[in-house]
């Protein structure tokens, strides 16, 4: 299946000399789309591809074929997948890149361990653009082209079953395709051994995994919901600042993401705990956390992709006062509101809390997005009051 990503690394290649780094969730596609992008392949897995990559940057160029005559205008691409579990893969990295710079692009992707380890030093600081790689989406499924600089697209139509399928089996792409109830139990179970007994054992300093898996369980029900971190160390039986540490992990694991309030030039703000979500909303049982962490999960893969192709910086917030009045969503534009967000899943007025907010913001936008409105053929970002919109509409617009 084709990708939008397919595009952004094609762009990326053809137009920079930087690495690219792709990372992401388990799962999520990004070994196949680097492959498919890339004709030379290293994985760290395969034993003989290892012993090339430890030999040394000269042991794999010669293995890639660079100390042959290269056509300039058709330069060979090479992919390291896994490459985080070599020792030293930011040496090695550096040491290659710069001597080979000129002869070839390089991709290095992996799982989401990767985006952990980029954390911890800069010495490859100006060689590398990062990339970060989501689920399907709306827009994704209709279209695979880059956005232009002003960003949102005119709406295409996703069919009935289409829609329905991304609401009931998620955006990764294996459980998506398939569209098999026992396919997707069997791999919720899979998915979440690996990211607790390999991924979270592997690369944090957690002792209690055990513990660590409970927590996890909870989170996954919990989806949409204000993390209160004294509450959740409860449940858990464990302190608060430890409760902060493992959802810190399990973040940068991907197995979830923090939405943080908006509290600028909005008068009785409260600045309070983050709301969680998980990335795969297929295992949210209510209905109503389900599409809007759906929501959350299209706004992300935005605000991130938008900002990872240097047309701004975006951000994603909620806002909330003291007088409980709240709006799921703000989306920044460089520090600056842009549009507001409140999910429902059937047809009704547009809520109190999106009017006000918009006059506390200045967003230009502010939208009541409803999952079980039909799609309409009407741009959304045409709108400067308060107005439902169908969830179809104004996702498909998106990235």
């Amino acid at each position: 299946m084709k990708r939008v990503y397919d595009e952004i690394l094609a762009d990326h290649l053809a137009n920079r000399r930087q690495m690219a780094f792709v990372t992401g969730p388990r799962q999520v596609g990004k070994t196949t789309t680097c492959r498919a992008a890339g004709g030379i392949y290293f994985d760290w897995d395969s034993v003989e591809h290892a012993r090339t990559i430890a030999a040394g940057p000269e042991a794999v160029a010669h293995a890639a074929g660079l100390n042959q005559l290269q056509d300039p205008a058709r330069l060979p691409i090479i992919v390291f997948d896994e490459l985080h579990k070599f020792p030293r893969w930011k040496t090695f990295l550096k040491g290659f890149f710069d001597r080979y710079e000129q002869q070839c692009r390089i991709i290095v992707t992996g799982s989401s361990r990767l985006d952990v380890y980029r954390r911890g030093g800069d010495s490859l600081m100006g060689r590398y653009f990062l990339f970060r790689m989501h689920p399907m989406t709306v827009a994704e499924w209709i279209r695979q082209d880059l956005p232009e600089m002003n960003l949102i697209r005119e709406p295409r139509r996703m069919d009935d079953s289409a829609w329905l399928d991304l609401i009931q089996f998620g955006g990764f792409p294996e459980p998506l395709l398939l569209a098999d109830k026992r396919f997707l139990t069997r791999w919720h179970s899979l998915r979440h051994a690996q990211l607790f007994k390999e991924d979270a054992r592997d690369l944090t300093r957690i002792q209690d995994i055990a513990l660590l898996e409970i927590m996890g369980h909870i989170l996954d029900e919990r989806s949409g919901c204000q993390l209160v971190y004294g509450n959740l160390a409860r449940d858990v039986g464990v302190a608060p600042a430890t409760v902060k540490s493992w959802v810190d992990s399990l973040c940068a694991l991907h197995m979830g993401f923090l939405v943080r309030p908006w509290f600028r030039n909005v008068s009785s703000a409260i600045r309070k705990e983050p709301k969680w979500y998980v990335r795969d909303w297929s295992h949210v049982v209510d209905r109503g956390k389900r599409f809007e962490t759906l929501v959350a999960v299209h706004l992300l893969k935005a605000v991130e992709g938008w900002t990872d192709l240097g047309l701004g910086n975006f951000s994603l917030h909620y806002v909330r006062d003291k007088q409980k009045r709240e709006v799921d969503f703000l989306v920044a534009r460089d520090r600056q509101p842009w549009f507001l967000v409140e999910c429902k899943i059937s047809a009704d007025r547009p809520s109190a809390a999106l009017t006000h907010f918009q006059q506390q913001t200045g967003a230009p936008h502010a939208f009541q997005v409803v999952q079980d409105l039909p799609w309409v053929q009407a741009d959304c970002f045409t709108q400067t009051r308060p107005i439902s919109v169908p969830a179809r509409t104004l996702l498909s617009q998106l990235l």
